[in-house]
């Protein structure tokens, strides 16, 4: 089975791994269903590790591999039941989910995303789930618990996150950063989100939030390998820098636009669970 992805205007073929077998209930994007995205980028170590623990909680995984330069790649296709979509080139983790998600959107109505690291625990999804609302669309928020063991650089641009979102329009939350997530996928892909790279999932809560889309936060597990063991993408001034121009650009548009003058532009709930 081939699937092919435009990337830059080229176009690539993968192999994809034989997907879950699903009743025709669940394949109905009407139905509730949920799948799992994983975005993954250089990590060949801890890719597969994560991916059976997410099966293990009987959900459709979708893995987008973006343009890894290792054998991940080779690392999620060894797990079986699973799909794997390839970006010819890095194009940044927020069009992975937006691949993944789009992938998804064809049968599930939500998407848990989560690192492929392993600072997210799997095990968590369930209680992310539970917090799904039954009447309208929300997106499900892990809040991290036990940052303390956390580098500074985490401690700091949640901190900074979680107020610039804020003014940019959206509710004030507890962890921002956070990409551990359920989104509904039908409304988070109409959302128009210009951001390709990690600030993709701090302009996707304030552009939900125009929109009246909630968010409610859960407390998950969060581990952090050792300083020299841990492969992290994040550049503080790059990122610092590329945060700092998202934030301008959803700030200018709310200044410039009276209707999103409130704070949680939308009535955007930012619930917390115990």
């Amino acid at each position: 089975m081939l699937i092919r992805i435009y990337t830059f205007g080229r176009l690539g073929e993968h192999p994809i791994n034989q997907a879950h077998e699903r009743n025709s209930e669940a394949d109905s994007p009407d139905a509730g269903g949920i799948a799992v995205v994983i975005p993954v980028y250089n990590h060949a170590g801890t890719v597969a590790t994560v991916i059976r623990k997410a099966l293990s909680h009987h959900l459709p995984v979708i893995v987008v591999d973006d343009g890894s330069t290792d054998n991940t790649y080779d690392a999620a296709c060894s797990v079986p039941g699973i799909q794997v979509l390839c970006h010819r080139e890095n194009r940044g983790k927020g069009a992975a989910l937006v691949t993944g998600m789009m992938q998804a959107a064809g049968t599930c109505r939500w998407a848990v995303c989560l690192d492929a690291d392993g600072q997210h625990d799997p095990d968590d999804i369930p209680n992310l789930i539970a917090a799904l609302p039954t009447d309208r669309a929300a997106i499900i928020i892990g809040r991290r618990t036990g940052m303390e063991t956390a580098p500074w650089t985490s401690r700091f641009g949640r901190k900074f996150s979680n107020f610039w979102v804020w003014v940019s329009g959206a509710a004030f939350l507890a962890d921002s950063q956070s990409g551990f997530r359920i989104y509904p996928l039908p409304e988070t892909l109409q959302l128009d989100v210009a951001a390709k790279r990690y600030q993709y999932e701090l302009e996707v809560l304030v552009k939900a939030a125009r929109q009246g889309i909630g968010t409610i936060e859960v407390p998950v597990r969060v581990s952090y390998a050792p300083m020299g063991r841990r492969i992290s993408h994040f550049r503080p001034l790059r990122d610092f820098l590329r945060n700092t121009v998202t934030f301008s650009r959803l700030i200018t548009r709310r200044v410039f636009s009276p209707g999103l003058w409130r704070s949680g532009a939308s009535g955007s709930e930012a619930g917390r669970k115990p």
